[in-house]
């Protein structure tokens, strides 16, 4: 197969396509190739690449990549013309990502990771493509001190905890990448993204950020799981796109970090939603739940050196965007959101 493209705009397979992340990252691959977006809706949602169905260049094919995926059989893709041309770069971002989905849904995690992994990468194999796969900072536990993540840090990881289903199921994942780059002399990149927010991310999947908008846009208190002076890192969606960019134009196999270095305390962030969103939410401290972890700081220094990427949008914007997107949304609470048919 040609692991060039052979006419003007390149074949992207992009699984979990139709997630928080993966469904910007069409937004921005639509621009300039084709984009086959594969996504089994167990987080994903329809109306996050909605906008993007009609468009001649992308293709949706509703598939659990935990099965194996024959591109070249599918009738729809028959524009694409994959059997002459192939599919010149996979990005792997199939996977529960959010804490509440590692009790709800653990062995799909553990699948996604191990199965799914795999037949994107026999996919990438087929075709010689270029791979990147999203990992994520969660390889290297909970952090033991202040000090940032490196990538050479080995991590302190509980492989049987609460979080062990997609803790340990990025580190096999991790591992698959990197022993299928030796055997088969693929062209793979592994990136480790840290926390990320922005428009799409779910509005009940217990994430931080989202969690404090849908309270302070019902005026109900903010729940922080732990002190006043817990920190975190957060980077926003766009920026975070840009690093997945630039790391598959790369000569780089990685790991490597992406993420905001910038480490914040979380009263202060559920301050600055409130004054955003001219709420009059108070702030509750509650006991760490199960599946929660303390946030490591990303060190970003071999993103910076070897992909000239570091995160530019200011926090203030960043959330102002996402409280608009959240402002807007067509289900601003738990019930309409569960009820959703993508749900």
């Amino acid at each position: 197969m040609k692991d060039k493209p052979i006419f003007e705009r390149k074949n992207i397979l992009v699984t979990g396509g139709a997630g928080f992340i993966g469904s910007h990252l069409c937004d921005e691959l639509i621009k300039n190739h084709k984009v086959i977006c594969v996504d089994n809706f167990i987080t994903g949602a329809e109306e996050n690449i909605n906008h993007l169905l009609k468009h001649p260049d992308f293709e949706f094919i509703r598939h659990d990549m935990s099965q194996p995926l024959d591109l070249a059989a599918l009738p729809e893709l028959r524009p694409f013309k994959v059997a002459f041309q192939g599919v010149q770069e996979v990005y792997n971002l199939a996977c529960p990502t959010s804490p509440k989905d590692y009790h709800t849904y653990p062995i799909e995690t553990l699948l996604a990771n191990a199965l799914g992994t795999r037949n994107a990468l026999e996919i990438a194999v087929k075709y010689s493509a270029k791979f990147l796969h999203v990992s994520t900072s969660a390889v290297y536990g909970e952090p033991l001190e202040a000090t940032p993540f490196p990538e050479n840090y080995w991590g302190y990881i509980d492989p049987i905890g609460p979080r062990s289903a997609y803790n340990e199921g990025k580190r096999f994942a991790e591992s698959l990448v990197v022993n299928y780059r030796k055997k088969y002399h693929l062209d793979t990149k592994i990136i480790r993204m840290f926390n990320t927010y922005g428009p799409r991310m779910r509005l009940t999947d217990g994430r931080m950020i989202p969690d404090f908008i849908r309270s302070a846009l019902s005026n109900e208190p903010l729940v922080i799981y732990g002190s006043a002076d817990d920190r975190s890192t957060f980077c926003y969606v766009t920026d975070m796109i840009e690093g997945l960019l630039r790391m598959m134009k790369s000569a780089e196999a990685g790991p490597v970090n992406l993420g905001n270095p910038e480490s914040l305390r979380l009263a202060d962030v559920a301050n600055l939603v409130v004054q955003l969103t001219s709420s009059r939410s108070t702030i509750r401290y509650e006991t760490h739940l199960p599946y929660t972890a303390k946030q490591g700081i990303p060190n970003i220094r071999l993103a910076k050196e070897k992909l000239g990427w570091f995160p530019v949008v200011p926090m203030p914007d960043g959330l102002t965007r996402t409280i608009d997107y959240m402002r807007g949304s067509r289900a601003l609470t738990l019930e309409a959101v569960e009820q959703s048919p993508t749900r």
